[in-house]
């Protein structure tokens, strides 16, 4: 039952997807002034899922891409609405790929006699 923990890698590459996406967003925040900045986004959770799966490792990197969105006169792309937007559904993602490794740690403690 123990033998296979793809429930732990799932969270913690959910976890690193959230990093991810926080210092993308950071980059993008920092740059909403420079003239001519194209702003960047990480690929959605599922995508990467899939082709993690596909390659069989959970370890690959994450795809960033320029963003989707309209420049401005000056050629910036970055829209600070957006980017906070993204930063705070990161934060949340973060959170709870937190809590649920926790608790499948806690878990696996009480089912070996060593909780808390």
């Amino acid at each position: 039952m123990f033998s296979n923990m793809d429930v732990l890698k799932v969270y913690s590459a959910m976890a690193r997807h959230a990093a991810e996406n926080q210092k993308v967003s950071a980059t993008n925040i920092a740059h909403a002034n420079d003239p001519g900045y194209k702003a960047s986004e990480v690929e959605s959770f599922e995508a990467f899922l899939g082709r993690a799966m596909t390659q069989g490792s959970m370890q690959t990197d994450f795809k960033v891409e320029l963003a989707n969105t309209p420049t401005s006169p000056n050629g910036n792309s970055v829209n600070l609405e957006h980017e906070l937007y993204k930063s705070a559904e990161a934060m949340g993602q973060h959170q709870m790929a937190l809590t649920v490794y926790t608790k499948s740690l806690d878990l696996l403690r009480t089912a070996i006699g060593k909780g808390r």
